[in-house]
């Protein structure tokens, strides 16, 4: 039973709402969605999502982030990294699909892999 427990988790949404202020490091197992100010880094190992009044001065690392408020600091995404057109990025990022909408500012730089095989695919046929 305490594997169903554990996949129900991860199937759930913690909210942070706006008004909420964390200084200090937030660090979930599920999915969040966060419409407030967090001063620290954050590590999701399901999905994050930031409304539009969010901000992030920090690190942030999850599998899927969408972005409409705002991060300070680099974001690092083993699926993919979706910057919504009110969406800005002051830092660096890290993903393997990119997704930035129009009016989305990002100022930084971005790394992007599939992974190691075809990478090396690519390399052996230049």
């Amino acid at each position: 039973m305490l594997s169903k427990k554990e996949s129900a988790s991860e199937n759930e949404v913690s909210i942070l709402s706006n008004g909420v202020i964390i200084d200090g490091n937030v660090t979930s197992k599920g999915n969040i969605r966060i419409d407030g100010i967090i001063n620290g880094n954050v590590n999701v190992s399901g999905n994050l999502t930031l409304g539009d009044k969010s901000f992030i001065k920090g690190e942030v690392n999850a599998k899927i982030v969408t972005l409409s408020g705002k991060i300070e600091g680099t974001i690092n995404s083993t699926e993919k990294i979706k910057l919504e057109s009110r969406s800005e990025l002051i830092g660096d990022l890290t993903t393997k699909i990119l997704i930035i909408e129009e009016g989305a500012k990002f100022n930084g730089s971005s790394s992007m892999s599939n992974n190691t095989e075809s990478s090396n695919f690519d390399k052996e046929k230049i």
